[in-house]
């Protein structure tokens, strides 16, 4: 009878715990994951399928800048390939000068206390002065064009058909604004403006298999999928002003004096930043040509996307970048004097030149002729060829904005994601292999201030994993703004530190995050193309991995819940028993230290947890244990580390 009564009350004290855990072992494994099988598109593997496809959209842009009015004026054609397997009655186009109107939908959903993507200033948005057609040699007006917010939808006369291509001419122009929610605008130095210009001609929504037209309005936190094509752009303005742009720039010669043109072509040689203009010559009328205007001319291959700035004020330096291929690029800067500060702008081509050259050593080789940071009001935004960082970062600031919008060049501009919808497709990627970029940078120079900081820290899981905090799966403009930091940037970083240095290790994750990078470079991947390609890769089941990390906001929580010897003596071994307290679920690594200074280090995998939410294991000891330590090397993102080891008495 006791010894019932004793198992009564161990059952009711084991059911009493159990029913404390959180974790559900049918959920964590469930094996219905995948929401559709692989088709000709896009193949289970992970790869574009034999018949993926996706359209082209080829830009020539001429236009102007007014510098009394700070009014770009232009005349876009866009050469549209239809490579999809529908034929399309109708186009779509971006329009997202629009966010600016004060009737905007992006005016209407910003929030009273402002923020990064709020509107600052308000414009007119797109004026709109003529749309026509243009196919088989023949030019014609529409049927109809209707603008809805950012967006205009150019319905056909004809059906577009497979394989068939359209150009569509428009004529148009714009104010900049002074503040464009993070992504434009117009910074006062004392030498003069400089401007920032980007989203500055319509430009084609996306069409893929996965939704056909890709339409979400751009409101502000959202940024950008767009199709891939060639571009040939061109800019006149005032001859004092300095240009730089995304690609190549085709006519130095025209735009720079005979000194500069010097300056310019031992830059391309040299290792260190050559000066192009001092800051000593910006007030110098002989450091600019004596024309009263100047066209600047510039190329880019297989892009997504154009920017380009503008200012007198400018001081320019440059340097060659040496791709692994043996492949030269350019590495260039501009910014205003006042950004000459201690470890200032002066140092921004030796960052540019660093970033290109380990993002393309590590991952995939970089793309464009040149990659330019521009000093401006705009904190810090990427376009390929081009970003924008703030005119004041100075030090480990200018280090890490620069090295981010850089890193930006491979998440989204090579793989061009959908980043109105997966911030943390770009945003978390990117910041992952900015760590990796700030260790090699100049032995670590700025590690110790890095971004990603310390994510295992007890103060940031509960930040990032607390109740308030948004999941990854939701579009940019859904997550808080409070949060997008966390939910975009920091917790997809830590799921990949841990994927990489937990799970699978480090060679079979480079493996497959190379692999990834490789097939869907230039094309659109989905989660689920990320998901296919790193299971297929590295030859793991990570379901379980992507449900806890991605699709949902579970925590994890891993105790010590019992330690008992076998048969009561130490020197047959011990007996210890973990519990799984929250959903999420990862691999243990355990330190059991002996008495007799023995340690024993056992990592068990995460196959564990599809037993329930108990597992319990021997460890062959010889002497008393001291304490049983869970997660040593705090690698994971633990709710509760206060329950991760097990004391012995007295110790």
């Amino acid at each position: 009878m006791k010894k019932f009564v004793s198992f009564i009350c161990s059952l009711f004290l084991l059911v009493s715990l159990s029913a404390q855990s959180k974790y559900d072992h049918k959920e964590a494994f469930n094996p219905q994951f995948y929401p559709y099988p692989g088709n000709d598109y896009r193949s289970a593997s992970g790869e574009p399928g034999p018949k993926y496809w996706q359209n082209k959209a080829d830009y020539s842009i001429n236009c102007k800048l007014d510098t009394a009015t700070h009014t770009v004026t232009g005349d876009v054609a866009i050469t549209y390939t239809n490579n999809s397997p529908d034929n399309l009655r109708f186009l779509w186009l971006q329009m997202d000068q629009n966010i600016y109107k004060k009737d905007s939908r992006g005016s209407a959903t910003t929030t009273q206390t402002g923020g990064r993507w709020a509107n600052a200033g308000f414009t007119d948005g797109y004026t709109i002065t003529s749309v026509q057609l243009e196919s088989a040699g023949v030019t014609y007006a529409p049927n109809k064009t209707i603008t809805t917010d950012t967006r205009m939808q150019i319905i056909l006369k004809d059906q577009l058909e497979k394989g068939e291509k359209v150009k569509i001419k428009i004529s148009y122009n714009f104010t900049v604004p002074e503040y464009g929610t993070d992504r434009m605008g117009r910074l006062k130095t004392k030498n003069g403006i400089i401007y920032e210009v980007a989203q500055w001609f319509p430009r084609m929504c996306v069409y893929d298999d996965i939704q056909g037209w890709n339409t979400l309005p751009y409101v502000g936190a959202g940024e950008f999928y767009l199709e891939y094509g060639d571009v040939d752009f061109s800019i006149t303005a005032p001859s004092d002003l300095i240009i730089v742009g995304s690609g190549e720039l085709s006519n130095p010669q025209d735009c720079y004096t005979a000194e500069q043109m010097k300056r310019w072509e031992a830059a391309a040689k040299s290792d260190k930043t050559v000066t192009i203009r001092s800051d000593k010559e910006i007030t110098d009328k002989n450091s600019r040509p004596k024309t009263a205007n100047t066209t600047w001319r510039f190329s880019i291959q297989n892009t997504r996307d154009v920017a380009w700035s503008a200012s007198k004020a400018f001081v320019q330096d440059a340097a060659r970048i040496n791709l692994k291929s043996g492949k030269k690029c350019m590495a260039i800067s501009v910014y205003p004097a006042e950004s000459i500060v201690k470890n200032g702008w002066q140092r921004s081509t030796e960052f540019t030149k660093a970033s290109i050259e380990h993002y393309s050593g590590k991952w995939f080789e970089y793309p464009y002729p040149a990659a330019t940071n521009v000093a401006g009001i705009v904190g810090g935004m990427e376009y390929p060829g081009i970003v924008f960082c703030s005119s004041e970062a100075s030090g480990t600031g200018l280090w890490g904005v620069t090295d981010h919008e850089f890193g930006h060049t491979w998440f989204p501009m090579i793989v061009g994601s959908n980043e109105r919808k997966y911030a943390w497709m770009d945003e978390g990627f990117n910041t992952f292999i900015n760590e990796g970029s700030t260790e090699s940078f100049n032995n670590g120079e700025f590690k110790e201030n890095s971004f990603f900081g310390d994510p295992n820290s007890s103060f940031m899981v509960k930040y990032t994993f607390g109740d308030k905090m948004d999941g990854l799966f939701n579009t940019p403009d859904v997550i808080q703004q409070d949060n997008l930091g966390i939910a975009a940037y920091m917790k997809p970083a830590q799921m990949l530190t841990a994927l990489r240095d937990v799970v699978l290790g480090k060679e079979r994750f480079d493996a497959a995050f190379a692999e990834y990078i490789r097939r869907w470079a230039f094309k659109h991947p989905t989660p689920w193309d990320f998901f296919h390609t790193m299971e297929n890769v590295s030859g793991e089941d990570l379901s379980w991995f992507w449900r806890a990390w991605v699709l949902n906001t579970w925590k994890l929580d891993q105790t010590v819940k019992a330690v008992a010897y076998v048969d009561e003596k130490p020197e047959k071994g011990v007996e210890i028993t973990i519990e799984n307290l929250e959903k999420m679920v990862m691999p243990v690594a355990v330190l059991v230290k002996e008495s007799n200074g023995k340690e024993h280090k056992i990592n068990l995998p995460v196959e564990i947890w599809q037993r329930g939410a108990e597992w319990r294991f021997n460890v062959p000891t010889t002497s008393e244990i001291k304490e049983v330590i869970l997660d040593p090397d705090k690698k994971l993102p633990e709710w509760d580390r206060t329950n991760n080891s097990w004391k012995k008495k007295g110790f």
